[in-house]
């Protein structure tokens, strides 16, 4: 008799896939922690490992949809911490793991001391704006703190030197992650602040990472250190999505290190542009000023009256009176005789000898006086001449011909021409005429120059 039950017998596949029920139906959602070995990424994208203790080890996979959300980088002999469900894969027969989530051992723990230190420093004042020092817009010295074979500090520099390359730039090489990144990182604010040249601003940056590998910017030191600093500081730390205690305590955040260099530095083909911009209006101001003056120039020059038209308008006034002084002359000598004639003849009238006598005192006395009036007149013409002749000396070309030079004129019949002031009114081959101190001279044009 057979001891099989016909009805009772059960496929390979069918007993894998009631286990795999079961397994997933009592174990829906588990944390687990363990040691990652055999580590796989296949071209598909998806992840296979075990987690592993010292007794025992649980095969597990992440499918691509998920493990792209992975912050921290996995590999062999890392400690962590996944969350999934449990499964058979039933064409196998292998009990796994299916994980949604993964994290390094210990982030819960590093995460409740970020939130405990991001909220007791916020409520000291220690992020507040207005403690912040501005970022200055036309720094000289730029200051980088980051790791030497980052590349965040290669993003920071390329961009630099594209916007800004005339700034100068120093770099302090530090840990950016482990056990020395904390005093190393606190050293390199220490040598910049005490440059003999200190930096306008100061980049401290890294790449992304896991909250473990991000431990150092988290570190309450550093974050003390640079809201003391007393450079304007800009932290570019981990990729946009990654936020430290470093971030807030710090004057500007940047969510990216190439972003933190443009905070940093103004754009130099910006700036090239709005110096040409300035410089055309201020080439054009200074045509439209010259056109102004040189407008108000020969206005000017348009109002002035040669020299020799105004000496022979003073020497025509001079004229004039000398003229009325004659005049006036000989109009006082002609009253006066006129007077004593008058006086002669009533003495001759009344004849009597004391009556003579005594007219012909009274005529010399009036002679006298006659003259001493006529002396005085004369003199005071004199003098008034005498002014008029200094103030015709002191314009007149005769007195600039005295000290060596000469006035060149055109011959036009008169006495001395027309004067010839510019290059402009000669032509070559033309006679003119210089008058010196003593003659003249008769010139020939052989050059006009205007």
């Amino acid at each position: 008799m057979p001891l099989v039950n016909a009805d009772r017998v059960r496929t390979v596949s069918e007993v894998n896939h009631e286990a795999r029920m079961l397994v997933e139906e009592r174990f829906r959602l588990v944390w687990v922690e363990g040691e990652i070995s055999n580590f796989r990424r296949y071209a598909s994208g998806h992840w296979y490992f075990s987690l592993k203790d010292d007794r025992a080890q649980l095969n597990c996979v992440m499918f691509a949809s998920r493990n792209r959300f992975v912050r921290s980088r996995v590999q062999d002999g890392q400690a962590v911490v996944v969350r999934g469900r449990l499964s058979i894969y039933t064409e196998r027969g292998t009990f796994q793991a299916v994980v949604d989530h993964l994290e390094p051992a210990g982030e819960g723990a590093l995460q409740a001391a970020y939130d405990e230190l991001k909220g007791r420093l916020g409520r000291e004042g220690l992020f507040d704006p207005a403690r912040k020092l501005p970022i200055p817009a036309y720094p000289r010295h730029v200051a980088v703190i980051s790791s030497e074979s980052a590349a965040a500090l290669k993003d920071v520099l390329a961009v630099l030197g594209r916007r800004f390359p005339c700034v100068r730039v120093t770099c302090f090489f530090v840990a950016v992650q482990g056990y020395e990144a904390e005093g190393q990182i606190l050293g390199a604010f220490d040598r910049a602040e005490r440059m003999r040249s200190r930096p306008d601003v100061i980049i401290v940056t890294r790449g992304g990472g896991s909250l473990e590998d991000l431990a150092a910017f988290n570190r309450e030191s550093v974050a003390r250190r640079i809201a003391a600093a007393r450079i304007p500081v800009i932290a570019a730390i981990g990729h946009e999505t990654d936020v430290t205690i470093a971030d807030f305590a710090a004057d500007r955040r940047a969510p990216t290190p190439s972003a933190a260099a443009e905070l940093a530095t103004p754009d130099g083909a910006e700036l090239l542009h709005r110096v040409g911009r300035y410089a055309a209006a201020i080439a054009n101001l200074g045509n439209t000023r010259l056109r102004t003056d040189r407008r108000l120039l020969d206005a000017v020059r348009n109002r002035l009256v040669h020299p020799g038209r105004a000496l022979e308008q003073r020497m025509q006034r001079a004229d004039e009176m000398a003229d009325r002084l004659n005049r006036a002359a000989r109009a006082l000598l002609d009253r006066a005789q006129r007077t004593l004639d008058q006086r002669r003849g009533l003495i001759v009238a009344l004849s009597p000898q004391q009556r003579i006598d005594g007219a012909r005192d009274q005529v010399e006395r009036t002679g006298a006086r006659l003259r001493a009036a006529d002396k005085s007149g004369r003199a005071t013409a004199g003098a008034r001449l005498g002014g008029l002749a200094r103030a015709l000396q002191a314009v007149s070309p005769l007195a600039t011909l005295d000290r060596g030079y000469a006035i060149v004129a055109k011959p036009d019949g008169s006495r001395w021409g027309t004067p010839v002031v510019s290059a402009q009114q000669a032509v070559a081959g033309e006679e003119l005429v210089a008058h010196l101190k003593e003659g003249r001279l008769r010139v020939q044009v052989t050059e006009a120059n205007p």
